[in-house]
């Protein structure tokens, strides 16, 4: 027995030389343990890589550090999440063309790795740039890695289904997410202890780190081994663009899932806001963002692992389960914000919320990523997938109009409208099918 498939029996509790799949062919189904251990070894890579370059916490530190204008710290959570799902349309159907998919794979890890690695060697060289050159190398820097990471999140469902079988997929992420979590909590700790110091050349080398855990994660994934795939029915340009779309108007599961994904979005938007809330008008603030970094890695540290056994079982019931943990998060801070502002400064709430915020947003994370592939058949995962988050990628854009508000109304009034948000989730998501029965 490899080191892989030793890796596959201790985590889903499986030694046996015999295995029995549901949703894989014979041949793939032979390979299953071993490509198991391969995606959870990869998958960790790259989380850790994410958690050592965060662009929300770790990039913005080192980019406001060295004298970024702050137009350029605005852009990086905006064109990181629309650039990664937006292009999903047009490759999917180049995606669709190729037998064997894991090579796409390992080239958006190497594209990821690069950028990541750029970052870190700007933080070193930033005497030479003058900060409107490090605010535009930083933007082409995070473009170039959503590029990548939206090669990553398509090609990457679709191996996944066609070589670890149904009832298993979503420990492999509830895993590399535990782990991940580990590390950056160790890291966060450091930082907030002072352990490590906040200087720009260790940040810088932390974030080169990351890089480099992302062209390790490419390596990994070059070995699973993958049967080939069906490759007929591959459209290009707008033909593929309207065909595709057209599902939204004849496949209602997937409008629904879309629906509840746009929803919870909150989740994934609502941090920044409780970070404003908390006082702290610098990326810098240490006092601040150490508790925030340790409550958000403790969170993924706590939930990951448990959410992805739930949503092998249940990916239904757990997109309901973190919508009703985001909605509470949710509700409390904004009852705070408008009724009670003066509990904000200076106590552990707003960590608090946020860590179970962060709990909410793994729940949705593994949640609907296990339900878009076992919801649909090995010849429509990379549409699923594509169609799905471009969609929602242009939901993302028109984010910004919450900063608005908030500037219009208070981020109490965001913070409602989250809540609001969150509860109509619920709903949303106890309309899906359990395709985990199906």
């Amino acid at each position: 027995m490899t080191g892989y498939a030793r890796l596959h029996a201790l985590l889903v509790g499986d030694d046996t030389l015999v295995q029995v799949c549901r949703d894989l062919p014979e041949s793939a189904c032979r390979e299953q343990p071993r490509n198991y251990g391969v995606h959870a070894v990869s998958l960790s890579l790259t989380k850790i890589g994410e958690g050592l370059a965060d662009p929300k916490l770790v990039l913005a530190w080192l980019l406001d550090a060295i004298g970024t204008p702050t137009w350029a710290l605005g852009l990086l959570v905006p064109v990181r999440e629309s650039l990664a799902m937006l292009p999903q349309l047009a490759i999917s159907a180049r995606i669709r063309r190729l037998d064997i998919r894991k090579t796409v794979y390992v080239f958006g890890c190497v594209v990821q790795g690069a950028a990541i690695i750029g970052f870190g060697l700007m933080g070193w060289l930033a005497q030479m740039l003058s900060g409107s050159v490090a605010g535009i190398v930083s933007v082409a820097l995070i473009a170039v890695f959503a590029l990548g990471r939206s090669l990553c999140s398509i090609s990457f469902k679709d191996v996944l289904g066609k070589t670890v079988d149904k009832g298993r997929r979503g420990s492999i992420s509830g895993t590399a997410g535990s782990v991940a979590a580990m590390a950056t909590l160790l890291l966060a700790v450091g930082y907030s202890m002072g352990w490590i110091p906040l200087t720009v050349p260790i940040v810088a080398g932390m974030v080169t780190l990351g890089g480099i855990c992302w062209l390790l994660a490419a390596f990994v994934f070059g070995s699973i081994r993958e049967e080939p795939g069906a490759t007929a029915g591959g459209i290009d340009g707008l033909a593929a663009v309207i065909a595709q779309i057209g599902l939204l108007r004849s496949d209602a599961p997937l409008r629904r899932l879309i629906v509840t994904r746009g929803l919870l979005l909150s989740t994934a938007l609502a941090p920044p806001f409780y970070i404003a809330l908390s006082g702290d008008s610098t990326a810098s603030g240490l006092g601040t963002l150490g508790p925030f970094m340790i409550a958000s890695a403790g969170a993924s540290l706590a939930s990951a692992y448990a959410w992805g056994w739930l949503a092998d079982r249940s990916s239904r019931r757990v997109l309901m389960l973190a919508a009703t943990l985001a909605a509470l998060a949710n509700a409390v801070a904004a009852f705070v914000a408008l009724m009670m502002p003066d509990l904000l400064g200076g106590t552990a709430l707003l960590p608090m919320l946020l860590f179970v915020l962060m709990i909410a947003h793994q729940g949705v994370r593994l949640g609907r990523s296990v339900h878009v592939v076992d919801m649909a058949d090995r010849d429509s995962r990379a549409t699923y997938t594509a169609l799905s988050n471009s969609v929602v990628g242009l939901i993302l854009l028109a984010g910004g109009i919450f900063g608005v508000i908030a500037q219009w109304l208070g981020i109490g009034a965001v913070l409602a409208i989250f809540t609001l948000m969150a509860a109509l989730a619920i709903y949303a998501a106890a309309g899906l099918e359990e395709v985990q029965e199906a």
